[in-house]
C-alpha cells in the first residue's frame, strides 16, 4: 500500500479474478503443497487449519493458538516451532506473490494518510521501531511537498497531480497526527503543522464566533448544503478531532482563542453527545482533552539526549500527554516555547494546563513531577 514517494495508497480491492477474497484465502492442500511436513504440522495448529473453514469453505488465516500451546501439542521446543513458522510464512508469501493481485486504488488522500502517520508514529514509539517512525516522517514529507500549496492543503494526489481544496478532515487529521503521536522524528514537522492549523480557511479560529466547524472552506464552491458533522463514521469526526487539536494547541501555546473555539464546538455537539455518546467518541476524547488539562513536557537540550528523554517518557501510556523534544539551537519557536529556554544540560518543563514546573535537569525528577500531576488530577476527578 506504500507508494515509492512515501505516501500510502487508498485501498486494495477485495476481489481478484472475479472472486471475493481469492488473493487472501487458502485451502489446507494449497498450504501443505508449499511446506515441509514439520512446517505444516506447526502452521496448521497455529492458524487453525485443523478447525472449520472460516470464509466460504476456505481459510482466511489468523492466529488461533499461542506458540507455547503449539509447541506443547507437537512436543517440540518453542524456539524450534518459531523457526518452523517463520520459514512457513516466508514460503507462503512467495506462493501468494504468484497469484493475480487485486486491483489497487492508487490515489493518495491527505486525510487517510494523516491517520496513517498517527498510527505509524504511535507504533514506532511503543514497539521501538525506527523504520515505522521513518515511514511516518516520509509520509509527512510527501504531504508537505506535494499536497501543501500556497499555505493551503489539497485533498488528493495521483500520477503527480494534486488537486481539490482540502476539507476539514484533511486539516484536522494532519494537525492531530503529530500532536498525539509523540514521535521524535516528527518533532520539527509538528510545530509547523500545528501553527498553521488555526489559519486554515476551514477552521478560521481567530475571531471566529461560530459554534461548529464546517466540512468545507469558506471559499469552496457553493454547495446546496454546507455540511457539518459531529458523528464518527468509517473515520473520526472532523469536528471532534479539530476540538482535540484546538485544546492541545491552546495549552501548548497559551492561546485562549483555541480553547474558546474548542469549547464552542463541544457545546454545539453536547446534545448529540449526551444522547448517543457511542457514536461520537471523537467528541468524547475532545471533551476529556478539554476538561483534563493536557499534560505537556517540553524538553530542551542537545538532540540526542533530548530525544532519549522523550523516548523514555513516551514509553508510558498517557493519552493526555504531549512530549516535545526541541533542540537547543531551534529557532523561530512560538513565544511560549521559546520562553522555556535551554541550559548547558538537558532540561525539561512539565506543564499541566497553563501552569508549568521549574526547569528540571534530572529525568527522575521529571517522572516524579508527571506522577504528581496524574495523582492530582485523579483526586480532582
Amino acid at each position: 500500500m506504500r507508494s515509492p514517494h512515501g505516501g500510502f495508497y487508498s485501498s486494495l480491492d477485495a476481489d481478484s479474478e472475479g472472486h471475493e477474497g481469492k488473493f487472501y484465502v487458502w485451502t489446507p492442500s494449497e498450504i501443505q503443497a508449499s511446506l515441509t511436513p514439520q512446517e505444516f504440522a506447526a502452521f496448521s495448529r497455529r492458524f487453525g487449519l485443523n478447525r472449520s473453514a472460516n470464509f466460504e469453505g476456505q481459510w482466511h488465516l489468523h492466529i488461533v493458538e499461542s506458540i507455547d500451546a503449539t509447541a506443547a501439542g507437537l512436543g517440540e521446543p518453542a524456539q524450534s516451532v518459531t523457526a518452523l513458522l517463520e520459514s512457513a510464512r516466508a514460503k507462503l508469501l512467495k506462493a501468494r506473490e504468484r497469484r493475480v493481485w487485486p486491483a489497487r486504488d492508487d490515489k493518495i488522500l491527505t486525510s487517510w494518510n494523516a491517520l496513517m502517520i498517527k498510527g505509524l508514529a504511535i507504533a514506532a514509539r511503543v514497539l521501538h521501531r525506527s523504520d515505522l517512525a521513518d515511514a511516518a516522517t516520509a509520509c509527512v514529507d510527501l504531504l508537505r511537498r506535494s499536497l501543501w500549496r500556497d499555505g493551503r492543503l489539497l485533498a488528493t494526489y495521483k500520477d503527480g497531480r494534486a488537486h481539490l481544496p482540502g476539507y476539514l478532515d484533511d486539516y484536522a487529521f494532519l494537525a492531530d497526527a503529530p500532536a498525539r503521536a509523540v514521535a521524535n522524528p516528527l518533532a520539527q514537522q509538528r510545530l509547523g503543522i500545528c501553527e498553521g492549523f488555526d489559519r486554515c480557511p476551514v477552521v478560521a479560529v481567530r475571531g471566529c464566533r461560530g459554534r461548529w466547524i464546517f466540512f468545507t472552506a469558506t471559499d469552496h464552491e457553493q454547495l446546496i448544503h454546507r455540511t457539518k458533522s459531529y458523528s464518527d463514521d468509517a473515520t473520526p469526526s472532523g469536528n471532534g478531532v479539530a476540538a482535540s487539536v484546538l485544546c492541545r494547541l491552546g495549552y501548548l501555546l497559551g492561546e485562549l482563542p483555541y480553547l474558546d473555539a474548542a469549547e464552542r464546538t463541544l457545546r454545539a455537539g453536547w446534545p448529540v453527545l449526551q444522547q448517543y455518546p457511542q457514536a461520537h467518541m471523537s467528541l468524547v476524547n475532545a471533551l476529556e482533552d478539554f476538561l483534563a488539562a493536557t499534560q505537556l513536557v517540553i524538553i530542551r537540550g542537545d538532540a540526542a539526549p533530548a530525544d532519549r528523554w522523550a523516548e523514555e517518557l513516551g514509553a508510558s501510556y498517557a493519552p493526555n500527554r504531549m512530549i516535545f523534544a526541541i533542540p537547543s539551537n531551534a529557532v523561530d519557536l512560538p513565544a511560549p516555547l521559546a520562553a522555556k529556554g535551554a541550559t548547558a544540560d538537558t532540561v525539561a518543563y512539565v506543564c499541566t494546563g497553563m501552569t508549568c514546573s521549574a526547569p528540571l535537569t534530572d529525568l527522575s525528577e521529571v517522572v516524579r513531577e508527571l506522577d504528581l500531576g496524574i495523582k492530582s488530577h485523579a483526586r480532582a476527578g
